[in-house]
């Protein structure tokens, strides 16, 4: 369990450090990037590039293991179809995005020195979580 946590925090750690230098915790930079009309910032491509990259050979290494290097087991997504839920997902976590310059991720990297809109952005991120499972599970 120990190794566990401690794996995750090291992950967590790296993670938001590479948002904070990456910028993607830069609202005005993630609105520069999505403006391909208008003063389009091209630079957080690169982070993407290197996003994808990296994942590319993670996901293609782990495809082949049962258990992680901390001997968890290995849980990949199977589905592969494109339903109602992930495209209505896809367009508000869009939409969000666009609107505000932050998605999860970056938002949490920021709370505590973002200032209070990231606050408010985490409050409704997380009411619109609790929404969907009140939902789900009244389904």
């Amino acid at each position: 369990m120990l190794k566990k946590t401690i794996s995750a925090l090291i992950a967590g750690v790296i993670f938001g450090l590479g948002l904070i230098m990456s910028g993607m915790t830069d609202p005005k930079k993630v609105i520069g990037f999505l403006d391909v009309t208008g003063n389009w910032d091209p630079s957080l491509m690169f982070v993407m590039i290197g996003a994808i990259g990296v994942s590319y050979f993670a996901f293609s290494h782990a495809k082949k293991r049962t258990h992680s290097y901390i001997n968890e087991t290995i849980q990949l997504p199977t589905s592969q179809q494109i339903d109602t839920p992930l495209v209505l997902g896809a367009i508000a976590f869009g939409i969000g995005w666009g609107l505000v310059g932050l998605c999860p991720g970056p938002a949490l990297a920021v709370l505590t020195f973002g200032g209070y809109e990231v606050v408010l952005f985490v409050l409704a991120m997380l009411t619109g979580m609790e929404f969907h499972r009140l939902y789900k599970n009244k389904i």
